[in-house]
């Protein structure tokens, strides 16, 4: 069984319209790509940095990973089952899909 679910970019605008304080949204992506484009409200936790920051990532609420297309969120979802976190979820084709589907706004590139 993944140790995380794959979330469509639409189910997360929905999170966000109706229960923004039941998610922490984790870009991993680094800092350079984020000032390009962000899903408004993301944490920037690099994913080279991920495992040295790990308690900057809580625990009680569900954790959104966002990369550019969805490889680099999905490793940073296994990094925090492997400790311990939970209610975990990759969002799919990241921050590229939410652009297209979502948020024509947030840049692509």
């Amino acid at each position: 069984m993944s140790s995380y679910r794959d979330l469509k970019p639409r189910r997360l605008k929905s999170w966000l319209d109706h229960d923004p304080g039941s998610v922490f949204l984790l870009d991993v992506r680094q800092p350079f790509e984020f000032d390009i484009a962000s899903v408004s409200g993301s944490s920037l936790i690099p994913l080279g940095e991920l495992e040295d920051r790990i308690k900057a990532v809580p625990t009680d609420v569900r954790i959104v990973c966002i990369c550019h297309h969805g490889m680099r969120s999905a490793h940073a979802c296994r990094i925090l089952a492997a400790h311990g976190h939970t209610h975990l979820y990759n969002l799919t084709g990241g921050i590229e899909r939410w652009s297209t589907e979502v948020d024509p706004e947030v840049p692509r590139y």
